[in-house]
Order: C-alpha cells, then sequence, then structure tokens
C-alpha cells in the first residue's frame, strides 16, 4: 500500500474537451502531463465549458429547478416535453461540465447542484463582469480619435 495524499479533482482537459476526475497523487505518482495541462489553464479555458452547458434553455430550466434541491430525473421529465433520452443528454452535459452531480438509488438517478462549482463559477461571472486592476482592458491600448 502506498501512503501518500491523494486530492480529488475535476480536472478539464482541453485535449479531450470534457472534464476528468481523478486523484493527484502528492508523490508524483500521477498523469504528469494531465496535471500540467490542468493548471497551466486559464479562468477562461476552466469556465467555458459551464458556458456551454448553460447556453440551451432546457438547461438551465433544469438548472433552476435544481436550485431548490435534489431532484429524481423522473421530476425533472415531468416539467419538459421531451424523451427520456433527450433528458439524459442535457444531463450527461451538466455533469460533464461539474455544475449538477448525480446520484443512483436503484435504478432512478437523483441530481443535484455541485455548490462549489456553481459558487467558483459566480465568482468568475462576477469577475468578469467588473472593473479591476488586472482587468484586460487596461492592456489594450487604443489610438483611435473620437470624432
Amino acid at each position: 500500500m502506498h501512503n501518500c495524499v491523494v486530492i480529488a479533482a475535476r480536472i478539464y482537459s482541453r485535449t479531450s474537451q470534457k472534464y476528468i476526475d481523478n486523484g493527484l497523487c502528492m508523490c508524483y505518482h500521477i498523469d504528469k502531463v494531465l496535471y500540467e495541462e490542468a493548471f497551466a489553464m486559464t479562468q477562461y479555458e476552466q469556465n467555458v465549458a459551464l458556458f456551454k452547458a448553460l447556453s440551451d434553455v432546457n438547461r438551465l430550466e433544469i438548472v433552476d429547478m435544481l436550485s431548490c434541491g435534489e431532484l429524481c430525473a423522473c421530476k425533472i421529465l415531468e416539467h419538459f416535453k421531451i424523451t427520456q433520452p433527450t433528458l439524459s443528454h442535457h444531463m450527461k452535459i451538466l455533469c460533464d461540465c461539474g455544475l449538477v452531480s448525480s446520484c443512483k438509488h436503484g435504478k432512478w438517478t437523483y441530481y443535484s447542484i455541485n455548490k462549489n462549482t456553481a459558487n467558483s463559477f459566480k465568482e468568475f461571472l462576477h469577475s468578469l463582469t467588473t472593473e479591476k486592476s488586472d482587468c484586460l482592458c487596461r492592456r489594450a491600448v487604443c489610438d483611435c480619435e473620437r470624432a
């Protein structure tokens, strides 16, 4: 048995374009490329999957429904005029980006908002829409003259 500290991590892989659940071992028994790729990403790359996931009306409504707490897939499906495979597709996208967590109980799947991901995303969106000292606009120099 190996005695090391393992950090549970959800890492977005640019090459596979999805999140990968991976245990990171502090004793360097890890996939070095995946580790470096994850920590080299910019804040924009880390959040693009969330924006993509939320760019669909049905998925936005699903997130809104889950804001009140955990729901069974059957209860979510009752709200929509879509088939079960279509709901599964939407839930996969929401789970893959890390915004939604799923839990199987027998033949039923229950979904809930991943509060950590939601809070990080809210902080990023606030930072993105708020003026700050290290803002990208401060790096842009405009030589244009206004008429």
